[in-house]
């Protein structure tokens, strides 16, 4: 069984060898590399995610912290949220973006919609009744 390090590596590979396309369980669904600093390493680190693009802003996208619905958030949230920006790679393209988080009825309303199209999120939503509430981020093109 790979780690989820080797894991994340094959899917950035297969991301960018296939115009921002990925297949297996993100067959069809819009993903987005995105490249952040460790709070605490300093490393540059990349990870890849789905996103819900804005029905009104094209220049921004919502990041779910689901961990697959794991009782903590990942730390790529963490990350994000400390530095308030990032670099996305979308399709073809790089650019970067300021981070802020979501709450109250728009991140409801946000993450209802993702679970409704992707209902794996509505399960992770499940797993965490009672331990978390799912962050959403706003990463807009700065």
């Amino acid at each position: 069984m790979s780690s989820p390090k080797d894991w994340n590596t094959n899917v950035i590979a297969e991301f960018r060898a296939n115009q921002g396309r990925v297949g297996g369980p993100f067959e069809g669904a819009p993903m987005v590399l995105v490249h952040h600093r460790g709070r605490k390493t300093g490393r540059e680190l990349v990870s890849p995610m789905m996103y819900l693009p804005d029905e009104r802003d094209r220049d921004t996208i919502y990041v779910f912290a689901s961990k697959a619905g794991a009782p903590t958030n990942p730390d790529w949230y963490y990350n994000l949220v400390t530095a308030g920006q990032a670099e996305i790679e979308r399709g073809t393209g790089q650019y970067p973006v300021v981070v802020a988080e979501v709450t109250g009825d728009e991140r409801d309303r946000i993450f209802a919609e993702q679970a409704r199209r992707y209902p794996g999120f509505a399960g992770y939503a499940e797993k965490t009744v009672g331990i978390r509430t799912i962050p959403v981020l706003a990463l807009r093109r700065s």
